[in-house]
């Protein structure tokens, strides 16, 4: 298998990148602003650029889109920048994904619901909030409509081991092993089911495999608001310092509306896949902390 992964230098994509490379697969990951010593340069705003690798070439198989704007905040009063990195990037790589007769997957969210009766299934109805919500869901409707065998995978909370550290658990973590006092602000009713970004790629290494296609809805076996999700992480480090403020959703006054009861549950994997084994924050903070 040919895969090439665009934003590779991020969570999901490197996941995904030392994933297939394990499994012996060919794959190139990309960076855009962040390099790394494993990925190329490719600027899926420019498909022109004359620093861009060169896809055609490589013919893959597979091309996985994991870069986007996820600053949801920020998207509400930047919409053409939204606009531009989660849907205009897709349509080039939906459009790049044609040319080289290759599959396209798309990294989802949560978010295209509008958390009234979370969690959700696959079928749910898709309700999108705020602009960050509604362009990943236009983004998702064109790689459905637009790719012969489409595979989205729609996920939440991610956290898990990158080179940033830039995720909420990860964050969290640095802090407490360089003995810095926490701040934390955190809404007590916005629920999700965070999942380890190497799930995911181990779920679509095996989606690929097996050539499913359509949209999987991937969680971890967590189902907490985001106050417990700071606390069952803090519990691993007894000695941290912190000051945990849990508040609602409308006193955070939040620019982007949230879905409130988000996360999904994952029925479909889970019944086409039964062993597949999924971790949590338990798991996730026993390992890490024991290396």
């Amino acid at each position: 298998m040919k895969i090439f992964i665009s934003g590779a230098s991020g969570l999901v994509g490197g996941n995904c990148l030392k994933h297939f490379l394990e499994q012996g697969w060919n794959a190139i990951g990309s960076y855009y602003s962040f390099e790394t010593e494993d990925t190329v340069f490719y600027d899926t705003l420019m498909p022109n650029h004359p620093n861009n690798f060169d896809i055609e070439a490589f013919k893959p198989n597979v091309i996985v889109h994991c870069g986007a704007l996820t600053h949801v905040d920020y998207c509400e009063t930047n919409i053409q920048e939204s606009y531009d990195k989660t849907v205009q990037s897709t349509i080039n790589l939906v459009k790049l994904a044609n040319t080289c007769n290759a599959r396209l997957v798309y990294i989802s969210t949560d978010y295209v619901f509008d958390g009234e009766n979370g969690p959700y299934r696959e079928d749910a109805p898709v309700n999108p909030l705020g602009i960050y919500a509604k362009h990943k869901l236009e983004a998702e409707q064109i790689v459905l409509r637009d790719i012969a065998n489409p595979l989205v995978l729609r996920v939440t909370n991610v956290y898990g081991n990158e080179l940033r550290g830039k995720n909420f658990v990860a964050r969290i973590i640095d802090q407490c092993k360089n003995n810095q006092k926490l701040t934390l602000k955190l809404p007590y009713d916005q629920y999700a089911s965070p999942c380890n970004a190497w799930d995911i790629a181990r779920c679509m290494y095996l989606l690929l495999r097996d050539e499913k296609k359509g949209v999987y809805n991937i969680g971890g076996t967590d189902y907490m608001n985001r106050v417990e999700l700071a606390l069952r992480v803090l519990s691993y480090f007894p000695d941290a310092q912190y000051d945990l403020v849990p508040v609602s959703t409308a006193e955070l006054k939040q620019p982007a509306a949230r879905p409130l009861l988000g996360g999904f549950v994952k029925m479909k994997f889970s019944n086409e896949y039964p062993e597949f084994l999924f971790g949590n924050i338990d798991s996730y903070l026993k390992e890490r902390l024991s290396k």
